[in-house]
């Protein structure tokens, strides 16, 4: 799964399948800019809950 770019915006996921949790690192223009955290269930997290997590987060930001 890769980044995700939005508008000068990056949303990089990473997660652990052991601990069935991850987070989105979002940078602006290379800066580090939050972490959006997740849980998912199986072996890797749905790209669709991916993709919506982003929409919101550009939603609510106004991205």
């Amino acid at each position: 799964m890769g980044a995700i770019e939005r508008s000068g915006y990056t949303f990089q996921p990473e997660f652990s399948v052991v601990r069935q949790n991850g987070a989105i690192h979002v940078y602006h223009q290379g800066e580090f800019v939050e972490e959006i955290e997740f849980e998912f269930n199986g072996e890797y997290p749905d790209h669709d809950l991916i993709e919506e997590l982003v929409n919101h987060y550009c939603f609510e930001h106004e991205i």
